[in-house]
């Protein structure tokens, strides 16, 4: 079998699939309370779903466009489909999946990771779920994983007590929007003291030009429960805007754990506006491990709310910003209980005039007595012409407290390239080395599977870049 040793051999075809633009029904561009109401009629939304929807589009029109990060005024809603339904319906089978929609899962590696290595998954494709499946072992334990939808009619009760209570639409002006117009997503619930082995995976994938993509996530992990839960998301790339504005919210209830893994991988025409957040209770634990790539501007910041006594967090993640990319990512925590612990191991990579900004809140309130917060970002630019910059926020309301912040930004050393080259690697190979190396403690976090497509990805943005 021969390997792919050299960076130009891999190619990002498998991520720009383009179907041709075919829907069974594509909501009109721009945002009026008629689209709203006609997005519910669609979607056959209970009464207090669509009157959520029409409460959340009334906060979007309030609220303002954020005044720090990325500039956002090449975004206009009235250029914007929020809605657009594929020709099929759900379906628990990958055959009764029409092909040119299964080919494209298929060529990403969906099938195959389910076979391999996944206890359930679920695809989505535009703003609806196409595919869900779920290993009969966990249905009998109780476990439950199905596109948000079904959850919605099926299981009303839970979905209402949690949804947007995690993240409410007053946060900011794209949680609004989401909540305006929020189509497709998972729902998990793990039962008290069921722990599964095997990861679920979500995968969603946008094909609509000039559209948007606004799938909900709500997983809840209740007591002494555990979870492994995989998200991928990719699109091919057009000439003209897109926007992803999903939204995760995370329930991890006394003593339980949830790992939360994802790797976006967007186009370069993509607005990646995305919002996550955890809930944290006793003695319980959180843990997100998060790949950023693709997408022209990105503004993610995943939160943990410690909330429970000896609540613990850690956040594991890396950003790659080529040419015209702006990637403004970070991690938010708020310790609110004693003897809470967060552990923080941001990097970003830059090249080709990319920006990374690594912004974070951690705030330790009065009532964290005794907890502890570790930060670390490291940042490595590729060239003289990228961006990397580092915006932390502390607020620490007790002396009793430690916390420790260091932050890194360099270039690669000419020594080291130097000596790698002197055991026989050409220039581009010892960078590409160096560069792995630098992501190894992210990818090593992920499934050996997730842990390839993260290391061709960063080969795909370092080609060309090096050498």
């Amino acid at each position: 079998m021969k390997m792919k040793t050299k960076i130009e051999e891999i190619n990002r075809n498998i991520y720009d699939i383009k179907n041709k633009d075919e829907y069974e029904y594509k909501i009109k561009k721009g945002l009026t309370p008629e689209i709203i109401a006609e997005i519910s009629k669609q979607k056959n939304d209970p009464d207090w779903m669509k009157e959520f929807r029409l409460k959340a589009l009334d906060v979007y029109n309030s609220l303002t466009l954020p005044t720090w990060g990325p500039d956002l005024s090449e975004l206009n809603m009235d250029e914007i489909a929020t809605y657009v339904r594929p020709k099929t319906n759900l379906s628990s089978s990958w055959d009764d999946v029409p092909d040119d929609i299964k080919n494209t899962f298929e060529q990403l590696g969906i099938p195959e990771a389910e076979k391999k290595s996944l206890a359930g998954v679920g695809a989505q494709y535009d703003s609806e779920v196409v595919y869900h499946s779920m290993k009969e072992e966990l249905i009998k334990q109780g476990v439950i994983y199905t596109d948000m939808e079904t959850a919605v009619r099926e299981y009303p009760a839970m979905v209402k007590s949690h949804f947007m209570k995690c993240v409410p639409i007053y946060d900011h002006k794209f949680v609004a929007l989401h909540g305006a117009v929020w189509s497709g997503g998972s729902f998990v619930y793990v039962p008290k003291g069921i722990k599964v082995d095997i990861p679920l995976q979500s995968y969603f994938r946008l094909n609509s030009p000039e559209s948007g993509q606004f799938e909900h996530t709500l997983i809840i992990v209740d007591e002494g429960a555990s979870l492994h839960f995989i998200e991928g998301c990719s699109a091919p790339k057009y000439n003209k805007v897109n926007l992803h504005a999903g939204c995760v919210e995370l329930y991890v209830k006394d003593n339980a754990y949830l790992r939360y893994s994802t790797i976006e991988n967007w186009s370069k025409n993509m607005l990646n506006l995305n919002t996550k957040k955890a809930i944290v209770g006793k003695n319980a634990k959180m843990e997100w491990v998060s790949g950023s790539f693709g997408s022209k501007i990105s503004m993610l910041y995943p939160m943990s709310i410690l909330n429970g006594e000896g609540a613990k967090t850690e956040f594991t993640g890396i950003s790659f910003a080529g040419k015209g990319q702006n990637l403004d990512n970070g991690f938010k925590v708020v310790h609110n209980a004693l003897n809470t612990s967060s552990v923080v191991n941001a990097k970003s990579i830059s090249k080709n005039g990319g920006t990374c900004t690594y912004r974070s809140l951690v705030r330790v309130n009065e009532n964290a007595k005794n907890s502890k917060c570790s930060v670390s970002c490291e940042s490595l630019m590729l060239d003289d012409i990228s961006r990397s910059d580092t915006i932390p926020t502390n607020d620490i309301q007790t002396d009793e407290v430690e916390f420790s912040h260091e932050a890194k930004i360099g270039k690669i050393s000419d020594k080291t390239i130097f000596y790698l080259m002197s055991r026989g690697l050409s220039e581009e190979d010892a960078k590409a080395m160096i560069v792995r190396g630098f992501a190894y403690p992210i990818s090593k976090e992920l499934p050996v599977e997730y842990a390839v497509e993260m290391n061709n990805l960063i080969n795909l943005e370092l080609e060309g870049a090096i050498g």
